[in-house]
């Protein structure tokens, strides 16, 4: 891309599209990467409660990150580009050894001696550092040519892997929200702690973009509107509109149903298309319309959350009520995958961009399959505890993702990334990578945490 930054353009238009067979396959093979991890059950964090580092030596915190980073980072940055053409290879080849490793593991008895509660917060942390490291992954990533133009972000219609991204973020935050732990009246501060950062952001994005003149394709969100004020809005609405978290899916889903209706008979064109008033609703159309989709996604994520995970449900030492979360979770997956597939065909098309009923199945369909994937794969893990980058990455959420963004931006205002030879192409983003886990680290490190999702 000729931008400066994915921070200031995140959007990107692909000449190819990507298949639901692909973007199963990545969505199996990243999680069987951290279930390998796991399988290792080497180096783990050990943290004192308060998230602080219980060893005092950098030296062996940061050799342990290192670890982590070669066995997490670097595949799945080979995986989404130089490899790109052997995803199917890898995801076969990775499955058959992990399955071999767990027969064997089972035919010799062993198995980790962890409690479940402590496994479960551990594949919530494995879910949500997938989602966040796939991000920051692909916004430099999509520079290079290096990287498949079916993986960068569809025009209107299609799927895509950076198509995941926002729907992804959107998910995970209401499946470990208040709202689903079943904390039904927030604080003002909560509310505040919530709404403030992503808009700060949005806010800043928007005055950056607008300062230096850098025009950004108002097809994405709109002309001013940007994710971080989805992000935002999303927290004002779950903190406003208090809904019951037994009627949240229910409310979602009567929502989404709303707004697809009303894309169906005709006003997809209209969001799909370049026309745009001089009001502030039309031109930001795509951003604000979009919120139908994301709230009604987020209200079924709270639920999601909530009967997974949060309610009576929660895991303990049963092991027969954990069989039957991971059962639950790996039927739910496969039945959205099948919604998905039946309203793409017969309804409307998957559209990020309009964020339609499709879109929707589509991501809810991914995000439970990542987690039925590290769920099921509890067998494997030789502890319970989380790896020292998984750690770090899951309590900086926010330092991390705004880290991406900077050094996104710095890298393509000091070179041409479209006429990086592979080798470059790949050196650099495997320094990128390196310098996004350090800034996740380091806080983690000295027992700071900055996160809001």
């Amino acid at each position: 891309m000729d931008s400066f930054s994915m921070f200031l353009n995140p959007y990107m238009n692909a000449h190819q599209q990507s298949s639901i067979v692909e973007i199963l396959a990545l969505s199996t093979l990243v999680p069987l990467l951290f279930v390998m991890r796991h399988s290792l059950g080497f180096n783990y964090h050990h943290h004192n409660g308060g998230g602080e580092f219980r060893s005092r030596s950098l030296w062996i915190y940061f050799s342990r990150l290192a670890v982590d980073f070669v066995f997490l980072i670097v595949p799945m940055l080979l995986i989404f580009t130089v490899l790109e053409e052997q995803t199917y290879t890898w995801t076969v080849i990775l499955g058959v050894l992990l399955l071999l490793f767990g027969i064997s593991k089972r035919f010799v008895g062993s198995s980790t001696d962890s409690k479940s509660s402590e496994s479960f917060r551990a594949n919530i942390t494995s879910y949500r550092v997938i989602v966040m490291e796939v991000a920051c992954l692909c916004i430099l990533a999509v520079d290079f040519e290096i990287f498949p133009r079916r993986h960068a972000k569809s025009r209107m219609y299609g799927i895509s892997l950076m198509d995941l991204g926002v729907g992804s973020f959107a998910l995970t935050n209401a499946v470990v929200s208040k709202q689903a732990r079943g904390i039904s009246s927030l604080s003002l501060k909560d509310a505040s702690g919530a709404i403030i950062p992503p808009l700060a952001v949005g806010f800043g994005r928007l005055i950056l973009t607008k300062s230096v003149h850098y025009g950004v394709p108002a097809g994405e969100y709109g002309v001013h509107w940007n994710f971080f004020f989805t992000l935002a809005a999303l927290a004002m609405l779950a903190s406003f509109i208090r809904i019951p978290t037994n009627y949240s899916a229910i409310s979602g889903l009567l929502i989404l149903i709303g707004y697809q209706c009303w894309l169906s008979k005709g006003s997809n064109s209209y969001l799909l298309s370049n026309t745009r008033g001089d009001d502030i609703i039309s031109q930001n159309k795509e951003g604000l319309f979009s919120l139908f989709g994301f709230w009604g996604m987020y209200l079924i994520g709270i639920q999601l959350g909530n009967y997974l995970f949060f309610g009576r449900q929660l895991p303990s030492s049963n092991n027969e009520s954990n069989k039957w979360i991971k059962i639950k979770i790996s039927c739910l997956s496969v039945i959205f995958w099948l919604i998905t597939i039946a309203l793409d065909k017969y309804v409307e098309s998957i559209s990020r961009r309009m964020c339609n009923l499709a879109y929707v199945t589509l991501i809810l369909a991914e995000n439970l399959q990542l987690l039925a994937i590290l769920m099921v794969s509890d067998s494997l893990r030789e502890s319970s505890k989380t790896s020292t980058l998984e750690e770090a990455v899951n309590r900086n959420l926010l330092a991390t993702f705004l880290v991406a963004n900077v050094l996104t931006g710095l890298v393509n205002m000091l070179m041409d990334t479209k006429s990086a030879s592979p080798m470059v192409a790949l050196s650099i983003l495997l320094a990128y990578a390196f310098l996004t886990s350090i800034a996740a680290s380091i806080p983690h490190f000295y027992g700071f945490r900055l996160k809001f999702w």
